[in-house]
């Protein structure tokens, strides 16, 4: 007789499989829902990692084309402060040619002063107001103000007409407002020439070529605050 068939059989055990099978997959399930249950935490980790890359890269760069550090805001949290090299940013600059002429008659008498000048009219921003970068998971947003006119520089001045009336003669104060009125004159033919519309046009095409975060980049342009 084979010693082997005398052994008792071994009896599978339903129960116990059972209850491992219970056990791996309450196991299972506690792994996956503590994945769950930490995912949004761990979105949102990657998430902001994500936008403080991009922040940084919009910090270097405004820095290279504006020597500027923005206040960066992410979801309304700031992340750096500003701060600035420079209190001014030209972007263009356009030649300027302006008339003012005085003519008066007292009794008969007429005195006439014809001057025309040529300014260089700066273009650009003051960077001594706030300057924001606002990023959101889908955009950036950039808020600054309004391009003004930074300067004028006066390149020529011409007298086109210098009559003095019989007694009617050209005094000093004469020539001191006729040739104070040509810098307010060209900085308002400046404003007129279409010189900032297109300084905040070029600044948007310098960063938007600067920039690549794979955001839309939108410029907001506003009229800027009076600190008192």
């Amino acid at each position: 007789m084979n010693p082997a068939s005398l052994e008792p059989r071994r009896k599978f055990s339903w129960p116990l499989a059972l209850t491992l099978i219970v056990l791996i997959g309450a196991a299972m399930l506690t792994i996956i829902f503590c994945r769950l249950e930490s995912w949004p935490a761990r979105t949102a980790k990657q998430s902001t990692a994500e936008l403080e890359r991009v922040g940084r890269d919009v910090r270097d760069a405004l820095v290279e084309v504006a020597h500027l550090q923005p206040r960066i805001m992410i979801n309304n949290r700031v992340y750096l402060e500003k701060t600035t090299a420079m209190a001014e940013l030209a972007i263009l600059s356009r030649q300027i040619e302006v008339e003012h002429e005085l003519l008066h008659t007292w009794a008969g008498s007429t005195k006439r002063v014809k001057l025309h000048g040529t300014f260089a009219a700066k273009a650009g921003f003051d960077l001594q107001h706030d300057v924001v970068v606002d990023l959101r998971p889908d955009e950036i947003t950039i808020r600054l103000p309004h391009a003004s006119i930074l300067g004028l520089e006066q390149k020529q001045l011409e007298v086109l007409a210098f009559e003095n009336g019989f007694w009617n003669r050209i005094s000093a104060a004469d020539l001191e407002n006729e040739l104070a009125a040509l810098p307010d004159l060209a900085r308002q033919r400046a404003a007129e020439s279409g010189i900032l519309d297109e300084a905040e046009k070029t600044l948007e095409k310098q960063l938007n070529a600067r920039i690549h975060a794979g955001r839309n980049l939108n410029l907001v342009f506003q009229n800027a605050l009076i600190k008192e």
